[in-house]
């Protein structure tokens, strides 16, 4: 009996060392979640008067049961917007033979949410092309540019998803790219550690363990970078929740109805990862309403940045660009995805605005010219040409997010 003791203590003793360190990261977690909720209540967004002050949250890259392999409804995806205070939601459906899945999935307003039915395209040649509005199932797959002169020629958005899969080294036309999608982002995963990790952390801040897998998205960044330094054409970047609520489990009774179901990423958690900011001249009362036309036009013009808003909310950012020019007695400015020309002999001003204080870096043409460490105002004078964006690091939320950004902007191109 004393030998089964012992064996079970030891067994115990075990157990207890082996959790020690999910403990102990379940604590860091905690700790991160004081702090991001410490960062939102010193937020300060200054009053905009004038210029670009319309700013609406929403999400791209999201299916639901009409595309094949996602149990999620159309409903599910309205109360998760709804939950998130979201402005905007663009649906990318899978075309199925026989079912228009764009025109089916959710279009219009829905609860106060502005929802844009879209489509995601596989090309014969490798990679995937986001269509909005969306498109009824080809008869066959084209190549990648052959979607993209397709969906160019009849108005609609054209984003290149998992650009990773593109083979197409001289893809151009295209209006973005989707330089971070979640579920890639997923894939560097750890089933194990996650699993610990969720025994310990899942009932509190379960959103926060995406701070254990996120990375930034070096490569597509990169390719992103030369695609506009190339002069082949402009491209915005885009960031891909896609949003499937497909990880997990549910039992029902006979009648098929739900008595449990258990979801590691419904649609509420997707959303509050990473999310679009969208701007449109004159604010939410101004002479551009908000509609599928307008968001359309701002993101076919940049006009937007990227946040993953789970660690700070975003909201008041901006990256604008003046320009005095003495010769005309005038001033010019430029927002992002805009265009503005050195003036003769002189320079460029880039200002950041942030609604807290953290670390801006300047890239031209993908390489870093500057850092602004620990500031809510950061400024770069530009005598050179070049596409200049940023992104903005909260080094105060520690080792957790070392070199993982919070904020990516769009460009602004010097000319």
């Amino acid at each position: 009996m004393r030998r089964r003791k012992k064996i079970a203590l030891a067994l115990l003793a075990l157990l207890l060392a082996s959790q020690a360190p999910f403990a102990y990261r379940s604590c860091r977690l905690r700790r991160l979640g004081a702090a991001v909720d410490e960062l939102n209540a010193r937020r300060v967004v200054e009053p905009r008067g004038d210029g670009p002050g319309g700013e609406y949250v929403g999400v791209f890259h999201v299916h639901t049961f009409l595309g094949g392999h996602s149990p999620g409804t159309l409903e599910e995806v309205v109360r998760a917007a709804k939950a998130e205070r979201l402005d905007f939601v663009l649906m990318t459906e899978h075309p199925q033979p026989g079912l228009d899945t764009a025109a089916a999935t959710l279009n219009g307003v829905h609860d106060g949410v502005l929802f844009v039915g879209g489509s995601e395209l596989v090309a014969s040649d490798g990679g995937r092309l986001f269509v909005v509005p969306g498109v009824a199932a080809p008869a066959r797959n084209p190549p990648l540019q052959e979607l993209v002169r397709r969906a160019k020629s009849e108005g609609r958005l054209a984003v290149v998803g998992y650009p990773e899969e593109a083979r197409d080294r001289g893809l151009a036309g295209f209006d973005g790219l989707e330089v971070y999608n979640l579920y890639t982002n997923a894939k560097r995963i750890s089933y194990a550690k996650m699993f610990f990790d969720g025994l310990w952390s899942y009932w509190g801040r379960p959103e926060l363990l995406f701070a254990r897998f996120y990375e930034r998205p070096a490569e597509n960044l990169r390719r992103w970078d030369e695609y506009n330094a190339s002069g082949a054409g402009r491209a915005y970047a885009f960031a891909g929740n896609d949003a499937h609520a497909n990880v997990g489990f549910a039992f029902r009774d006979r009648n098929g109805r739900k008595i449990l179901d258990f979801k590691l990423d419904p649609y509420e958690r997707s959303f509050s990862l990473v999310r679009t900011h969208v701007l449109l001249p004159g604010g939410p009362h101004g002479e551009e309403p908000f509609d599928d036309k307008s968001l359309l036009g701002a993101l076919r013009s940049g006009r937007f940045f990227l946040a993953f808003d789970v660690f700070g909310d975003s909201t008041g950012f901006r990256f604008e660009a003046a320009a005095d020019h003495p010769e005309t007695n005038t001033r010019t400015g430029a927002q992002m995805g805009g265009e503005i020309t050195l003036p003769p002999g002189g320079e460029v001003q880039l200002k950041v605005s942030l609604p807290v204080r953290a670390r801006t870096v300047f890239y031209r043409d993908g390489r870093v010219v500057q850092e602004v460490p620990d500031a809510s105002r950061a400024h770069l004078s530009v005598k050179q040409g070049g596409v200049y964006r940023v992104e903005v690091y909260l080094d105060q939320l520690g080792t957790l997010l070392e070199g993982k950004p919070w904020i990516i902007s769009n460009p602004i191109f010097v000319r």
